[in-house]
C-alpha cells in the first residue's frame, strides 16, 4: 500500500507514514523524509491517511483542513524519480543492512534541496544512484575464490542440489548478504535458476518447499536429459544434411528436401518440449514466490 505525502508530493510505502504510539500506532499527514525535514505534520491535511486511519483505529497527526498547497517537489519527472530510488531501497535488505535509512533519507533530502547537486536518474541502477549520492553499500559481499569454486563443483559432480539438473552456480546456503558466510560448508552447487529463485530466501525455507515437488524436480531432470538428446541428434542432422550437399554440389534433390523435412519435424518436437519445460519452470518458480511471500506476510503484525 502506498500514500502520498502531502507535502514533498512522493508516492511512497505507507511504512514511512507510521509510527509507533504508546497504545496503537499512528499516521502521520508527511512522510518520514518530510519529518525529519522539519516539516509538521499538523500544517497538512491527507484525506487518505487520515481515513485508513481511522479505519485501523490508529491516531491520525495532520490538518483537518484541506487547501491548496504546491509540493516541495515541484517536478513531476523528478518525484518519479525519487520514488524509484526510495522504493529501490525499501526492498534491497543489503543496503539497508550497510546503510541506515536516517542517513539514506538524509541523502534525499539533501539531493531535493539542491545541497547535492544531483537527481537520482531512471537510467542509473541502484548502486550507481547511491554512488552518486555520496552512498557507500558494497553489493559484492561473495568472496567465493576461484579454487572453492571449483573444489564445490567437483564435489557435487556439476549437478545442482536443489532440483538435479546441471548446475556450475556456486551459492549461500545461509545467504551471504544475510551471514556474510563464505565458509566451504556454507557452500552448496546449483543451477543458474535455483540459484536466481533462491536469492536470500532462508536455506531451511526453500529446502522444506523444494521437498514439496520432488517429483516435479525430476520431471525437470528427465526434460533437462531428454532435450540435450535431441538437440544432439539434430544437429547431428543438421551436419550430416550440409556434408550430403557438399558432396552432391547441388542444393536441391529429393534426397535433401526429405532430410530438411525430417530436421523440420524434429525441431518441432523440440520446440514443443522446451515449450513444455519452461512452463514447468515457471510454475515451480511460482510455487516458491508464493511460499515465500506467505511467510513473509505470517511474519508482519498488519498490514502497513
Amino acid at each position: 500500500m502506498k500514500f502520498q505525502c502531502s507535502a514533498c508530493g512522493l508516492r511512497m510505502n505507507s511504512v514511512h507514514f507510521k509510527q509507533e504510539g504508546l497504545i496503537n500506532p499512528k499516521l502521520t499527514s508527511v512522510c518520514d523524509l518530510c519529518l525529519e525535514r522539519g516539516q509538521r505534520p499538523e500544517d497538512f491535511a491527507n484525506i487518505a491517511v487520515q481515513i485508513f486511519a481511522q479505519s485501523m483505529l490508529y491516531t491520525f497527526t495532520g490538518s483537518d483542513a484541506s487547501e491548496d498547497r504546491q509540493f516541495l517537489i515541484t517536478d513531476k519527472q523528478q518525484r518519479k524519480c525519487y520514488e524509484a530510488l526510495i522504493q529501490d531501497y525499501d526492498g534491497n535488505s543489503l543496503a539497508q543492512q550497510q546503510l541506515p535509512r536516517s542517513d539514506f533519507n538524509k541523502a534525499v533530502i539533501a539531493s531535493e534541496t539542491g545541497k547535492i547537486s544531483f537527481v537520482p536518474r531512471k537510467d542509473l541502477t541502484f548502486a550507481e544512484n547511491l554512488e552518486k549520492l555520496g552512498l557507500a553499500v558494497n553489493f559484492q559481499l561473495n568472496e567465493v575464490d576461484y579454487i572453492d569454486r571449483e573444489r564445490v563443483r567437483a564435489k557435487y559432480h556439476y549437478r545442482c542440489q536443489y532440483c538435479g539438473r546441471r548446475g556450475h552456480s556456486v551459492d549461500h546456503k545461509d545467504p551471504v548478504s544475510l551471514s556474510h558466510n563464505n565458509d566451504f560448508d556454507n557452500l552448496i552447487l546449483s543451477c543458474k535458476e535455483c540459484n536466481r529463485i533462491k536469492s536470500n530466501m532462508p536455506f531451511k525455507l526453500f529446502m522444506q518447499l523444494n521437498n514439496q515437488i520432488s517429483q516435479v524436480n525430476q520431471k525437470l531432470v528427465t526434460y533437462e536429459n531428454t532435450l540435450a538428446t535431441l538437440k544432439g541428434e539434430f544437429e547431428e542432422r543438421r551436419r550430416s544434411l550440409a556434408a550430403t550437399m557438399h558432396l552432391k554440389g547441388v542444393v536441391n534433390d529429393p534426397e535433401l528436401n526429405e532430410i530438411r523435412r525430417q530436421n523440420k519435424q524434429l525441431q518441432d518436437a523440440i520446440d514443443s518440449l522446451e515449450s513444455d519445460y519452461h512452463d514447468l519452470c515457471n510454475l515451480r518458480e511460482q510455487h516458491f514466490v508464493t511460499g515465500w511471500k506467505l511467510v513473509q506476510e505470517e511474519g508482519k503484525t498488519n498490514i502497513i
